[in-house]
């Protein structure tokens, strides 16, 4: 359960927007790309989309990670969850079946896991630019369709100038420290929210919806939140639902 007192005064003010919308995810999190084409599913079904402002928000599922793993993601899995690699290659077969039905196409064999603060700081330098949509879905696009190394600064710059931003700031961002303080900033938000697993969304500080919920409930928490006034932040879905549930999405204890 989540406390408006807690939150309140944290969220930024959009001018003319009436409805704000954090997502919580990583660009590594197989349940967080298809939560977010649940999302947008029910978003395109809300009457009032276009008073939506959508904002993405920093989360490392395995801070401590190494900028490059060196095997495959059957493997972490195994090591990980200390389970047969079959059983683990089954439990990507199975997220591959269920982000095929929401039209997305995973190649889990080819995925590299990497550690992704990069990613997350440049997807923040692509919201200085207007641009934090396109880099969250070209990001995921990389990892789960394309199997890129999103470790590698090389790789990131690349996809930084497809998405319209300048190669060469990209590069200079991810050669310093530019946007690690943001970053962090979303990961205490996440912590004052009590948020442990990915993909979260809270809606107007009133209504937060815990992982991969179907269009449906997402459609059901935007309606319930335009509705509200004062009403103390409400849970929409089950606990953890789609989120950490049988993959790399969760925060090591």
């Amino acid at each position: 359960m989540l406390s408006p007192i807690a939150l309140h005064g944290f969220l930024p003010k959009f001018g003319a927007v009436k409805m704000n919308v954090e997502i919580w995810s990583d660009v590594v999190c197989p349940w967080c790309y298809i939560g977010k084409r649940r999302f947008e599913t029910a978003l395109a079904k809300f009457a009032h989309r276009e008073d939506v402002s959508v904002v993405w928000r920093s989360f490392e599922l395995d801070p401590q990670a190494p900028r490059q793993f060196d095997g495959t993601l059957d493997d972490l899995l195994a090591r990980k969850y200390r389970l047969p690699r079959a059983e683990a290659a089954a439990m990507n077969a199975n997220v591959t079946s269920l982000a095929a039905a929401e039209g997305l196409t995973y190649h889990l064999e080819q995925a590299r896991p990497s550690n992704t603060f990069d990613a997350h700081r440049l997807i923040h330098l692509a919201a200085h630019h207007g641009l934090q949509g396109e880099a969250k879905e070209r990001l995921l696009r990389a990892y789960f369709t394309d199997g890129l190394a999103i470790g590698d600064a090389d790789v990131l710059a690349e996809l930084a100038a497809e998405i319209g931003l300048d190669k060469g700031e990209a590069r200079d961002v991810l050669a310093g420290n530019a946007y690690a303080d943001e970053v962090r900033a979303d990961e205490g938000r996440a912590a004052a929210f009590g948020v442990r697993g990915v993909p979260f969304v809270v809606i107007d500080e009133r209504v937060g919806v815990s992982g991969a919920q179907s269009s449906e409930v997402f459609l059901q928490a935007l309606e319930q939140a335009w509705a509200a006034s004062a009403s103390p932040v409400a849970m929409t879905g089950q606990e953890n639902a789609g989120a950490c549930d049988g993959d790399s999405c969760e925060v090591p204890a």
